[in-house]
């Protein structure tokens, strides 16, 4: 009988303390990347030459840029992972995390900033290549649902963690007496350290190799690869690359424009940025816990529902939260009238955002064969990196020249896209059984 962990039955071979690590991994990247993200903003100051009106742009390329490196390293590490194992990838992504974490507020220029942003995007290839891949070598078909929907639970914890902490910490170093650029590079150090103690943790408690695979993949790394595109002629795994697109995209227009959108607002308002950003943080906290509570929810949808039919009822309530952003004109609620508006779009983000992130999770680990199960789902990240790409770049000038929304109204629309589409193929989608495992409910 195979071992369980918080009621999720392991594959042969697989500990409990061995995902209990997963878990914590979890928690600290989302932790690490929403907060990158989202105080990327205290470090376009004007010492760097940078104009305030072109914050919503200039905050998207560097994203963008970072993304053409996870664009061209996550289909690698998802490959060389069934090679050389899990657990290296995973820990020296976390290192370079913190490292770049460390550095970013040293870069002292605009073009240093691109440059850390570069490097950064190293960890952020492996971390996220890894993430998918080590839950489905780790729970069973028939629990992933449910095992991802914990780890959207850790994502929820480690994203609330960023907005109603470390956000608030540059705000209250100041208050204590440090000059705003001494108590931004502080948080930033506080979680590079962070990053570090995850790597070690993980050295010690992560499985040594990949436990689920029937068999070591042959050929070269880009044989490989290529094997991962061509599964994309099952159309659930074409579903999973679309909806990884739209997941990531979802995520980054949150993480990136809300705080850009807040924090000009707000100091048009008469708030210092610090402040500002500390606001806005209450507003995405409100996104993070429906997410954390959206969480569990499709989680055992997945495994309840056909898993198609749970990825588009997630597509559909994104398309809601995202498009009622067409009628926020304040985004930190100053007034009533305005807070109940933005509360109930974020509640929908928050839901959105979180159910298409397991969904299409838990698609793609049903369907990716076990033998280039890393070289799938690095695909899977590759394109999650695509759509990253796309609501960096576009959603940044959808931001400066046309409207703050501009960005969510695009992923609103994607959303819908998607949804439609996994209704189109639902009945093709046959998932894929390995051999004994017990069926979903």
């Amino acid at each position: 009988m195979s071992q369980r962990f918080l009621g999720i039955r392991l594959a042969p071979g697989v500990q409990p303390i061995n995902l209990a690590a997963f878990y914590v991994a979890a928690l600290v990247s989302i932790l690490i990347f929403a907060f990158m993200n989202q105080a990327q903003i205290l470090l376009l100051t004007p010492e760097l030459g940078v104009d305030p009106e072109q914050k919503g742009s200039i905050s998207g390329d560097l994203v963008f840029w970072g993304e053409v490196v996870v664009l061209g390293l996550v289909g690698i590490f998802g490959s060389l992972s069934d090679k050389i194992g899990r657990l290296p990838i995973f820990c020296g992504g976390f290192v370079f995390l913190g490292l770049l974490c460390f550095l970013q507020p040293e870069a002292g220029s605009l073009n240093g900033l691109l440059v850390m942003r570069l490097f950064y995007a190293v960890g952020v290839a492996a971390v996220i290549g890894m993430l998918p891949t080590v839950l489905a070598d780790y729970a069973v078909d028939a629990d992933r649902g449910r095992a991802t929907g914990i780890q959207g639970v850790m994502n929820g914890i480690g994203a609330m963690i960023t907005v109603f902490a470390l956000l608030k910490l540059p705000s209250l170093l100041t208050s204590l007496g440090d000059d705003s650029q001494t108590a931004v590079r502080r948080t930033y150090q506080l979680v590079a350290y962070l990053s570090f103690a995850v790597a070690i943790f993980l050295a010690l408690f992560l499985q040594r190799r990949a436990v689920n695979q029937t068999q070591r993949p042959e050929g070269t790394l880009l044989q490989i690869a290529i094997e991962g595109l061509r599964a994309a002629r099952d159309p659930g795994i074409a579903l999973a690359y679309g909806a990884a697109f739209l997941s990531r995209g979802l995520l980054t227009v949150l993480g990136v424009f809300f705080t850009v959108w807040g924090e000009k607002f707000g100091v048009a308002a008469g708030y210092t940025p610090v402040d500002a950003v500390a606001r806005v943080g209450l507003v995405i906290g409100v996104a993070q816990t429906f997410a954390l509570i959206g969480a569990p929810l499709f989680g055992i949808l997945a495994d309840r529902l056909n898993r198609v039919t749970a990825l588009v009822l997630a597509c559909a309530v994104a398309a809601l939260g995202y498009g009622s952003t067409w009628f926020i004109h304040d985004p930190l609620g100053l007034d009533l009238a305005a807070l109940l508006g933005v509360v109930g779009a974020a509640a929908l983000i928050g839901l959105g955002e979180v159910g298409c992130i397991i969904t299409s999770g838990v698609l793609i680990a049903q369907q990716a064969p076990p033998r280039v199960r890393g070289a799938v789902i690095g695909f899977f990240n590759l394109s999650g990196a695509a759509g990253i790409l796309v609501a960096s770049a576009l959603g940044g000038r959808l931001f400066d020249n046309w409207r703050p929304s501009g960005p969510f109204l695009l992923f609103g629309a994607l959303a819908l896209i998607v949804a439609v589409w996994g209704l189109a193929v639902r009945g093709r989608v046959v998932p894929l059984r390995e051999p004994g495992a017990p069926e979903a409910g």
